[in-house]
């Protein structure tokens, strides 16, 4: 690794950063390489969100975030299609508890419509409750967003980062950036395991943006950490609740919600707390206690259910309501900052947006091809799994074979997540394959 030189280098391998890998690779002349300080790709805000797949109904009217979350919609479902990633459109709703809520949906609905979002519909007490009879005493009435999906977000970023692998991004793990200098060939990133050169670079650090920012000579946003910490329910939990349970939102975010996952699970989260240290994804006492309170409004019935899981991811928030993508031609380099949790959804339309500003900054991007595509083992739990499907079977009976019993983890399954392009380093990288 050391002294080797790459047209483009994307600095952070989350959902974007991989994203962006993928969308370069598409230009076969491009040497392209993507670095990781982590030992796994998806190790940040990536692997620890509310795994939706937004339509953009909410975003700021007008802000490059809006145009960015709604195309991304339309690829991401596409892609995930495609590829063998599970989603759900179990849609949302938007639900009022007090007249105040209440009477700001139709603003919301108006909102919806100027993100070129239609389907937003009003409805009342009595069918709020029959379309979710399990929902807490007090509801007055709610905004249906059919559109909304719930998705696999490791399978997404994965994805992502075996199809650049395949078509030649050189991904480099455990490379953390520690410095950056300059010569007359581009940028020299001085890393833990030696040092890259780069012609033209991607900034897309996440909670370490703005650091690389400023390392690159440009201070104009700083990165407060939002930590969300989230309660995962047993898979009894499931049939509790039909659809995304969104409240209405307020300057802080979206709020608690309960949300089914593709995995069969049942989510209650996040909170919004700002931070100073970047690193604290700790869940506390109060957080969970919090929770605890929001979902027995929500949902009594949760609550009485077994919590599997607790985690918390971080949020890269920064004082702006829209994403701070930048392009610096004088710098050769572009800064993919401030992208909070819509990431996910817009992340293949950040890609090509990132792309196109890198030919602004004066790369040749050369001819363009299609990538083969990929096809990703099933998590979801609408969907057969191989354990469930008899032709697989019968052809490697190691697919029948279980190994997790609660997840239903077969031996074929983990035999090919560590014959696979991007094998696990970890047992944690393991479970999320």
């Amino acid at each position: 690794m050391p002294g080797r030189s790459y047209d483009v280098v994307v600095v952070g391998a989350g959902v974007v950063g991989c994203a962006i890998a993928r969308g370069l690779a598409r230009h076969p002349r491009l040497s392209v390489a993507l670095v990781e300080a982590q030992d796994d790709v998806g190790q940040g805000t990536s692997k620890a969100n509310t795994a939706i797949l937004h339509t953009g109904f909410d975003a700021v009217p007008g802000t490059l975030e809006a145009r960015l979350v709604r195309e991304g919609h339309a690829r991401l479902a596409a892609y995930a299609a495609e590829s063998g990633i599970p989603v759900e459109r179990v849609g949302a709703l938007l639900v009022a508890w007090n007249e105040e809520q209440l009477a700001a949906l139709p603003r919301l609905a108006a909102k919806a419509a100027l993100n070129s979002y239609a389907d937003a519909r009003r409805l009342g007490r009595e069918e709020l409750y029959a379309r979710e009879p399990r929902l807490g005493l007090g509801a007055l009435g709610a905004l249906h967003i059919p559109g909304e999906s719930v998705i696999c977000p490791w399978t997404t970023t994965l994805a992502y980062a075996t199809q650049a692998v395949r078509a030649g991004v050189e991904l480099h793990l455990n490379t953390a950036v520690r410095q950056v200098g300059r010569d007359e060939d581009g940028h020299l990133l001085h890393t833990s395991r030696g040092t890259l050169r780069a012609r033209h670079l991607v900034n897309a650090a996440g909670l370490g943006a703005d650091t690389l920012d400023r390392r690159l000579g440009q201070d104009d946003f700083t990165v407060t950490p939002r930590r969300g910490q989230l309660l995962v329910f047993d898979k009894f939990a499931r049939p509790l609740v039909r659809h995304i349970l969104l409240p209405v939102p307020t300057a802080l975010g979206k709020g608690v919600l309960v949300a089914p996952t593709v995995h069969g699970n049942v989510l209650l989260g996040p909170t919004a707390e700002d931070l100073d240290d970047k690193g604290d994804t700790g869940s506390t006492a109060g957080g969970i206690a919090l929770l605890r309170e929001q979902g027995r409004r929500i949902l009594p019935a949760l609550l009485e259910e077994e919590v599997t899981a607790v985690y918390a991811g971080l949020r890269a928030a920064t004082g702006q309501e829209d994403y701070r993508i930048a392009a610096h031609p004088e710098r050769s380099y572009v800064t993919v900052g401030g992208i909070r949790s819509t990431g996910l959804t817009a992340s293949l339309a950040i890609a090509a947006h990132v792309t196109g500003l890198l030919a602004a900054c004066g790369l040749d991007l050369g001819p363009e091809r299609d990538l083969d595509p990929v096809r990703m083992p099933n998590l979801g739990e609408a969907f057969p799994r191989p354990h469930q499907r008899a032709d697989l079977i019968a052809a490697d009976p190691a697919y029948g074979t279980l190994v997790c019993h609660c997840e239903r983890v077969s031996l074929g399954e983990i035999r090919d997540a560590l014959a696979g392009p991007l094998p696990p380093r970890t047992p944690e990288a393991l479970r999320r394959r």
